[in-house]
């Protein structure tokens, strides 16, 4: 099986080439990705938790799903593809905004994104895939925020970081206030 190619790209976007995603993360390179949250009619968020078999982050909790792009693949499209691999659904998804971070790893690895945000809504069960997702549960997002506060060392280093710094882009209740 060929390596999965990530979508190297510049502080604006712009595609400046394709990488293996191992030789990416050795070399700390900014690359394209995504992290989508769903949320239900309750206003919680569905967290997973990731499986242990990761070259990263193993058994960490985080947003509902996140990957990267292929190459002519809109966000969006990209989004959907893998909340179905990961979670075993699909839904509509809306692009928030978008972010760059790096995030060094203790196996040497380094994560620098161009990271877009995606909201979408479910409200049944998702039937995870194994091989990706340990666990997934229900959280009201106050409560996954004191947990951040309270337990860091529990969440992903880019989930960390959207509830730090992009809060507002995820929180659907204030929505209805605008």
């Amino acid at each position: 099986m060929k390596e999965e190619q990530v979508i190297l790209v510049n502080q604006f976007d712009e595609q400046i080439g394709l990488m293996p995603k191992m030789e990416a993360h050795e070399k700390a390179l900014l690359h394209r990705a995504f992290s989508v949250f769903v949320f239900n009619d309750k206003n919680e968020l569905m967290l997973q938790q990731r499986a242990l078999s990761k070259y990263h982050s193993p058994g960490l909790w985080t947003n509902t799903c996140c990957s990267h792009q292929r190459e002519g693949e809109t966000n969006l499209q990209a989004g959907t593809r893998r909340l179905q691999e990961e979670m075993g659904f699909t839904t509509a998804l809306v692009e928030k905004t978008s972010f760059i971070y790096k995030a060094p790893f203790d196996n040497g690895l380094t994560e620098h994104e161009l990271d877009h945000i995606m909201v979408g809504y479910y409200q049944e069960e998702p039937i995870i895939n194994k091989d990706e997702v340990e666990s997934w549960k229900w959280m009201p997002l106050e409560d996954v925020r004191q947990d951040i506060i309270n337990q860091p060392e529990l969440y992903t280093a880019w989930f960390k970081i959207i509830f730090d710094k992009f809060y507002q882009f995820i929180n659907i209740s204030n929505e209805s206030n605008s």
